[in-house]
C-alpha cells in the first residue's frame, strides 16, 4: 500500500499519545483497539502501581491474550453445537414423511 493511502492517527496509551500510520477506512477500529488497549493497561497500573511501564504492558498483552484464546474457544464451541444442531436437523427432516 503506498503511503497516499495512508493517514495518521493519534492514539493515547497511559496517558502518552503516539501517531500510527493506518490506512482511512481502519481509523476507527484502530481507535476502538487503543481504548480497549489502554483500558486494560490502566487496570494493571492500578493494580499495580509501583510495576514498570514495560511490565505493564506485558501483563495487559497477556490478559488482552488470554480473552482472545478464550473466546476462540467459546466460539469453537458454539461452532461445534451448531454443526450437532444441524446434523440432527437434517436427520430428523431426512426421516419425515412428505405429506400428501
Amino acid at each position: 500500500m503506498s503511503d497516499d493511502n495512508r493517514s495518521t492517527v493519534e492514539i493515547t496509551l497511559l496517558g502518552r499519545s503516539f501517531v500510527i500510520a493506518c490506512p482511512p477506512d481502519q481509523e476507527a477500529g484502530l481507535q476502538r483497539a487503543a481504548r480497549y488497549l489502554d483500558r486494560a493497561l490502566q487496570g494493571v497500573q492500578t493494580h499495580s502501581p509501583t510495576m514498570a511501564t514495560e511490565k505493564v504492558a506485558l501483563m495487559a498483552a497477556l490478559n488482552i491474550s488470554h480473552e482472545l484464546l478464550q473466546a476462540r474457544d467459546e466460539n469453537q464451541a458454539r461452532e461445534a453445537q451448531l454443526e450437532r444442531l444441524d446434523q440432527r436437523l437434517a436427520r430428523a427432516l431426512g426421516n419425515a414423511t412428505p405429506s400428501s
